[in-house]
């Protein structure tokens, strides 16, 4: 396994352009699946869980053709359905969360879908009900091997049907609505999330010729169309990179100008860094965020300690909390840090109380983080990355420390984060990939 080895205490300097979005481009590229046509996908992250599954694709007998250095062609008119039964599946799937989606467009095109137990991040229980429910609303027929961990769902033909999701799931959101644009007469998703990403998928499967209402609302009509056609897409920048990135120039004091941001996408996100005492600009689809000694955390209006939770949109994504919270061990007051979707996301913790973080982790859900105002430096150490965003944060962490971090199992920030010490070299952080 590979590791970072990172000189901290560094100020850095510099423009940074995000990468596509991670989890945008994941149900972009299962969509590809609904048609025959070509389909060119554009601003693609060059991510190992997206290539995973572009991988993926390219078993099933996708031909994928490389149109640049983030720029795709798809083209499902002569797909391989045995994969999806085969050993080299089982494996290949359930190395990848995102791979679930796959299922609702198979399901509607081929009338049938199968899927591995996905892998991914280690944070906690992602149950997979809300997808299958919505499939056997459409009238799938589901069944489970216990032995091999391995999901199926099968139809004849699907129907249009009114559902209410048990929960805003957005990959439950994005397979059921895939499934439903071939079946036949209408149906409404209640319930349904409705991120940018969310969005972004329904232009695009509407200009594939699907016919999807209530865009960006929490009730999706879809009427179920007999085919649909090629189309070209181009994926939204990373909001939860941008996050990161913020994090970045605040906890090394440094300045820095974050490139075409899709300022109409980010929700909360800068509402939520202003609270934290962050000062940034809007200069037209940029953020320019100006070298600060300080930031100081804002109380309620009453005095009391203020709480950031994650909540479905347009509420705070759960990905930026462990940014946030990072950030916060070097702000000038406290903060409660409220994580509800993942009961295992804030056991990072642990390292950053290591590196001398005044946290209080007060259960799975909740930590109190007490700022240093960069009175107390945090130190250098060796820690390990247990997921993507967690991964992430601890480089902040070290970035911001006294002398040399090592951080091991860097893999699982190579998952969603391209290229990321080629970029943080370029604005002049000191940083080494090492075997």
């Amino acid at each position: 396994m590979a590791s970072f080895k990172i000189e901290g205490g560094h100020k850095l300097n510099g423009t940074i352009t995000p990468q596509g979005a991670k989890n945008e481009v994941l149900q972009i590229l299962c969509a590809v699946l609904l048609t025959p046509e070509k389909v060119t996908v554009n601003n693609v992250p060059d991510i190992i869980d997206v290539n995973k599954l572009i991988f993926i694709l390219g078993e099933l007998g996708v031909k994928i053709e490389k149109l640049g250095s983030n720029s795709y062609s798809f083209q499902a008119d002569e797909l391989k359905l045995e994969y999806l039964e085969s050993e080299n599946f089982k494996k290949d799937g359930s190395s990848l969360r995102g791979s679930i989606m796959i299922v609702g467009p198979l399901l509607a095109r081929f009338g049938k879908g199968y899927i591995p137990r996905p892998g991914g991040d280690k944070i906690g229980r992602r149950r997979l009900d809300t997808h299958f429910e919505g499939f056997i609303r459409l009238g799938a027929k589901f069944r489970y091997n216990k032995e091999e961990h391995f999901y199926g769902v099968e139809a004849d033909e699907l129907f249009g049907t009114d559902m209410l999701l048990d929960e805003a799931s957005v990959t439950g959101t994005a397979n059921i609505l895939m499934a439903s644009v071939l079946a036949t007469g209408t149906t409404t998703i209640y319930n349904a999330a409705c991120e940018p990403y969310i969005q972004q998928l329904c232009k695009m499967l509407n200009s594939m010729g699907a016919n999807i209402t209530g865009v960006g609302s929490n009730l999706l009509v879809i009427n179920g169309v007999d085919s649909l056609g090629g189309c070209e897409h181009r994926v939204l920048p990373d909001m939860i990179e941008i996050g990161s990135w913020i994090g970045v120039a605040v906890m090394t004091k440094s300045e820095l100008t974050i490139k075409d941001v899709s300022w109409e996408n980010l929700g909360q996100i800068p509402n939520v860094f202003r609270k934290l005492g962050i000062q940034f600009e809007k200069r037209g689809d940029d953020i320019y965020i100006p070298e600060q000694d300080s930031y100081e955390i804002q109380n309620y209006i009453d005095g009391s300690v203020l709480t950031v939770a994650d909540a479905p949109w347009p509420g705070f994504t759960p990905d930026l909390l462990s940014i946030v919270l990072v950030i916060a061990t070097q702000a000038k007051g406290t903060v409660l840090i409220h994580q509800k979707m993942f009961e295992s996301r804030l056991f990072f913790v642990d390292k950053l109380i290591d590196m001398g973080a005044k946290v209080i982790l007060c259960d799975p859900h909740r930590a109190t983080v007490i700022g240093h105002n960069f009175q107390s430096a945090l130190k250098a150490t060796t820690m390990t990355s247990p997921d993507i965003r967690a991964g992430i944060s601890l480089l902040i962490a070290a970035l911001s420390a006294k002398g040399t971090s090592t951080i091991h199992n860097i893999e699982q920030i190579d998952r969603g984060y391209e290229n990321i010490e080629a970029r943080l070299k370029s604005i002049g952080a000191k940083i080494e990939r090492v075997a």
